[in-house]
């Protein structure tokens, strides 16, 4: 088992070290400079639709869920132990700098965001929820290639609900364990427990997946970045070295970065990919179920969740390390270290602070992962049958990663990752020309006053368009306002 942990895990290393994060930053940069730099010029507009009131049905009723609602979804997929395990082990294993690449890989990132889930809100479709969408579908509807949309969706399947759900189920088990040092028994018990929350949730459908991710999402960023809050504010005197140590051994300067660029770049690029998803086709799959006016406005709001993601989540973790462990030879991997920073600057009772946390992101996370995997099944077969048997499985997968050993998971779903990535970058590079076309009409149109509405009569050469027949299908009874 050892022997095949380690073959997948240097494929898996190879992928995206040699292939998917070279391809990624060139295709980021390219989005970057066509776009005009959206990512930095627009982030007034992306605070302002965030908060856009969600379009009414002719009865009434919300076309599906908000754009707020959305970012939540992609969010709680996005935040997870990741933001925490994954940033502990870059700093271990590359020291602070890894934490400046990490944030440039977000800035960058934020583009090929931006463009993914632009193209998910043009080419989502109508379900019984609302409105479904993502890689798949602009795949299919975008490029004509329905064979290369049924490639995505089960790869993200296999990754996303099943793998990775998976392993936050492992770690939430693992926390509680090291917390309060139960028996054999805790692992089953606390598995079989968030099995059944998961599945009260998830068979209540996308709007009450919504609805939990609302409420959670920010609870549980709330508290990790007070928590942080406190413990920079209590070495405040450590913050000018902790920025010198980023900024200096970014570039292989310092006793632990010398002759390590290379390594330091990879780590903090890699670990800053697989926290904010940025480009890897997942987060369009939530902001295209979201009842917006213009594609535009979900591309802006899924790049703020990138933003959200790195600058804020991973940010408050790499400082509540770097200001309470100055040291960092022989520093443990992933979650300890931010345990130990955690505890030795706030005490003991930290411990039971960070497990609640924990717990909070990765169910959010496991919530957000099934919505991926759900708009997928639905992708390839819309028989109910098959929803219902996804659901179960799902549920399950949740109760075997409690008791399961993490590391093979781990190293398969990072190489099944990377396959995913590589097959959403080929899609969005091709279909990018229709991304910055929209950016320009909604320009435009915000240049003129007005709240930005999309209908396919404005670009009637594309084809597979299907959610955009007029502008009252689109608006609903929210009536457009033209600004003075």
């Amino acid at each position: 088992m050892e022997e095949l942990n380690t073959f997948v895990a240097d494929a898996g290393d190879n992928l995206w070290t040699w292939i998917v994060l070279p391809v990624l930053a060139l295709l980021g940069l390219y989005f970057t400079s066509r776009s005009g730099v959206v990512q930095f010029r627009m982030i007034p507009e992306m605070f302002r639709t965030l908060t856009d009131k969600t379009p009414l049905d002719e009865n009434g009723r919300k076309q599906s869920v908000s754009a707020f609602q959305a970012f939540t979804i992609s969010a709680a997929s996005r935040v997870g132990v990741g933001n925490i395990a994954g940033v502990g082990t870059a700093i271990a294993l590359a020291g602070p700098g890894a934490i400046f690449w990490m944030w440039t890989m977000a800035f960058i990132g934020g583009a090929s965001s931006f463009i993914e889930s632009t193209l998910g809100q043009a080419y989502k479709v109508r379900d019984k929820d609302g409105f479904r969408g993502g890689p798949a579908y602009y795949m299919q509807y975008g490029l004509g290639q329905r064979w290369m949309g049924i490639l995505f969706a089960v790869i993200l399947i296999l990754c996303f609900p099943f793998a990775f759900s998976s392993l936050q189920a492992n770690t939430i088990t693992a926390t509680f364990s090291a917390t309060t040092g139960g028996g054999e028994w805790l692992p089953s018990a606390v598995g079989a427990v968030l099995a059944i929350l998961t599945a009260l949730v998830i068979f209540g459908g996308v709007r009450r997946i919504a609805s939990v991710t609302q409420a959670v999402v920010p609870l549980m960023a709330l508290g990790y970045l007070l928590l942080g809050l406190v413990v920079v504010g209590m070495n405040i005197d450590r913050i000018p070295d902790v920025f010198a140590a980023i900024y200096t051994e970014a570039f292989g300067f310092g006793e632990m970065a010398a002759g390590a660029l290379g390594y330091i770049i990879m780590t903090g690029v890699k670990r800053g990919m697989f926290s904010n998803e940025a480009g890897l086709g997942s987060a369009p799959n939530a902001g295209a179920s979201a009842a917006v006016t213009h594609p535009v406005k979900q591309g802006l709001v899924q790049t703020l969740g990138v933003y959200f993601d790195t600058f804020l989540v991973c940010s408050i973790t790499a400082f509540i390390i770097l200001v309470a462990t100055p040291d960092l030879a022989g520093a443990e991997k992933g979650i300890v270290l931010t345990q130990n920073a955690l505890t030795s600057t706030l005490g003991s009772w930290s411990n039971i602070a960070l497990t609640v946390i924990i717990f909070l992101l990765a169910f959010s996370s496991i919530l957000g992962n099934y919505y991926y995997g759900e708009s997928n099944i639905e992708f390839i077969s819309s028989n109910p049958t098959v929803l219902t048997a996804y659901r179960s499985l799902a549920v399950v997968a949740i109760l075997v990663g409690s008791i399961a050993s993490a590391d093979l998971v781990w190293s398969t779903a990072d190489g099944i990752m990377g396959l995913m990535a590589l097959v959403n970058l080929i899609a969005i590079g091709l279909l990018s020309p229709v991304a910055f076309r929209l950016l320009k009409d909604y320009s435009a149109q915000r240049r003129a006053g007005k709240d930005p509405v999309f209908t396919r009569s404005l670009m009637p050469d594309l084809t597979g368009i299907s959610c955009w027949e007029s502008e009252q299908s689109v608006t609903g009874t929210i009536r457009v306002v033209t600004k003075p």
